[in-house]
């Protein structure tokens, strides 16, 4: 999970919740016009307030485990778990926002836990994916057949 966006997010939730808070509590000291706010007007921005907070804090859902057996990555809203066999290569360029998994089926995933903002502690933890993958392709690599010298 990203440092900074999982702070960030954090922070904003809080604020947002804080927001509606105080606005709830202060209603009903307030009109507009004919209207007049009461307890239920109070519980009801309360609640629309954890309800975007906790819309908010999904952001920060990001995240990505590996082992020797596999990577699993949790996005925003989907997650994927991988066995090692499935990735061909990790992916972190310099213009990257973030990391990407290239397939062997072509497909790319990306790894939004793993973001360009987060300075050295991302091309750490691409490196460690990679010596992870390096080491299950060198544990599994099928022999070639020599093709300088066909059999005869």
């Amino acid at each position: 999970m990203p440092r900074r966006l999982r702070v960030l997010v954090a922070a904003a939730a809080l604020g947002l919740l804080a927001a509606t808070t105080v606005v709830a509590l202060r209603l009903p000291s307030s009109s507009v016009g004919v209207v007049a706010f009461g307890p239920v007007d109070q519980v009801a921005i309360f609640g629309l307030g954890l309800i975007a907070a906790g819309a908010v804090l999904i952001l920060g859902r990001p995240r990505v485990d590996a082992d020797e057996h596999g990577v699993r990555v949790r996005n925003i809203a989907t997650g994927e778990d991988l066995p090692w066999a499935r990735v061909k290569a990790v992916r972190f360029e310099t213009t990257s926002s973030w990391a990407t998994l290239l397939l062997r089926n072509g497909d790319e995933l990306a790894v939004l836990a793993l973001q360009a903002a987060d300075g050295e502690r991302t091309v750490a933890a691409v490196r460690g994916l990679r010596s992870l993958l390096a080491a299950h392709q060198a544990a599994h690599a099928e022999p070639r057949e020599d093709l300088l010298y066909p059999p005869g």
